[in-house]
């Protein structure tokens, strides 16, 4: 996707030190209470990027070494027997939301829509998005993904009924402070959920957070379960702790399922910190390739043969970043409260680490027949910097911002769109 010029060498630059907030990369450790919050939102030793990046090469990939990342090799079946990509169902007629905060409502700029005349790609998704002309950026369209007409993400999925659903993640799925808990992405996407395919809807309580360890207050309502966890990383998957196996007992897998994912910020933030740190870029590069092959792990997991004989659906985000493409962490008022100060000796490097980290993300939806929603183009332009016309991703005068003050997380409207974002990409 060709979508920012100087977008490419800062991007990480935001990813930085300010997604290891929530215990996120450092100690891995949740907010405990009231004044506590703040500062372990946060707790982190990283900085951002400085500088202005350099471009990332003609064809917009990274520069990687020698054993650098492998192509993704594209051979895997769907996830589910029913899971190539049809024409798009009309879904039931759903009930609203509660206290009044519907999908819907998100801004009409939260993904564009691409006119009559052929199926998208998904560079042509985000050719008009931006006021300013910019030529770099991920480069999805490598891996000949299906994108929706709806622009929002993939469409490899036809996905339909749904009798569990299961959120996995980070501190964005379980949601924080001072967002309520009723406007959490999960919270608004579990209603809809539940009017599209007939289900209970979610208890009250399940959509709380509990801010000792930094999960769901009711981590499993029976149609409904969030494993996320401030802080978690794709080694959480499978390995350190454990999330998959937890969230789905063998009793639960006869269920037709429905899996929601946030992950892979904490990731980013965990390289920022190991190249502040000096280490050397191979073996940087090497654990940049580590936690995308955990991600890719994960996902494969899903399809594993007879592991979810009634079928099973995966929908993923990639990873979203504050400052629109501009590196400026400090245009976030609280910004100071991170210590947003050290810097990678190379910048490019880690710009290009986390661009190929994000192209890969893609490459997972398209090997395992999962589906990726482009949550950081919808973001961009959403950020602190909104309102700066030189900004990459710049939308023009009023934009509204969608994180909350503590930077890095969504706001009751970056929630909304969060939510759109999955539904329209659920629903086609």
């Amino acid at each position: 996707m060709r979508w920012g010029a100087r977008y490419a060498g800062v991007v990480a630059g935001a990813m930085a030190g300010w997604l290891a907030g929530c215990g996120e990369g450092g100690t891995r450790t949740a907010p405990v209470a009231d004044g506590a919050l703040r500062d372990a939102l946060f707790a982190t030793d990283a900085g951002p990027v400085a500088g202005d990046a350099r471009p990332v090469g003609g064809d917009g990939g990274p520069s990687v070494p020698d054993a650098g990342p492998p192509d993704a090799a594209p051979d895997a079946s769907p996830i589910a027997p029913d899971a190539s990509p049809p024409d798009a169902a009309s879904p039931p007629d759903a009930a609203s939301p509660p206290d009044g905060a519907s999908p819907d409502a998100a801004p009409p700029d939260a993904a564009p829509s691409v006119p009559d005349g052929g199926p998208p790609t998904a560079a042509s998704c985000f050719d008009d998005a931006f006021e300013n002309p910019s030529p770099i950026g991920p480069d999805y369209d490598q891996f000949q993904p299906v994108v929706g007409r709806h622009c929002r993400g993939t469409n490899h999925q036809d996905i339909r009924d749904v009798e569990r659903v299961v959120f996995l993640g980070d501190s964005v799925t379980v949601g924080t402070p001072p967002t309520p808990a009723p406007q959490f992405y999960r919270s608004l996407l579990a209603e809809r959920l539940a009017a599209r395919f007939r289900l209970p809807p979610p208890a009250a309580l399940w959509k709380e957070v509990n801010l000792i360890d930094g999960t769901a207050l009711v981590p499993d309502d029976g149609t409904y379960a969030s494993c996320a966890r401030y802080g978690a990383r794709t080694d959480d998957f499978l390995e350190d702790g454990d999330m998959i196996l937890r969230c789905f007992p063998e009793a639960e897998r006869h269920r037709r399922t429905l899996v929601v994912i946030t992950m892979g910020g904490n990731d980013v933030s965990s390289i920022t910190r190991a190249g502040i740190e000096g280490r050397p870029l191979d073996e940087i590069w090497q654990q940049t390739r580590e936690f995308v092959e955990k991600m890719r792990d994960a996902i494969r997991w899903f399809r594993e043969p007879g592991r979810f004989p009634n079928g099973v659906f995966v929908v993923f985000a990639n990873m979203f970043e504050f400052t629109d493409g501009t590196g400026d962490v400090q245009a976030c008022p609280a910004a100071g409260l991170a210590g947003f100060g050290a810097a990678w000796e190379d910048p490019q490097a880690l710009a290009d680490m986390v661009i190929w980290a994000n192209e890969q993300f893609l490459s997972i939806a398209v090997e395992t027949g999962s589906d990726m929603i482009f949550m950081l183009e919808s973001f961009c332009g959403h950020g602190f910097n909104a309102n700066d016309p030189s900004a990459p991703c710049y939308r023009g005068p009023g934009t509204e911002t969608w994180f909350d003050l503590t930077c890095i997380h969504p706001n009751p409207t970056g929630h909304v769109a969060i939510a759109d974002l999955f539904l329209s990409v659920i629903e086609d």
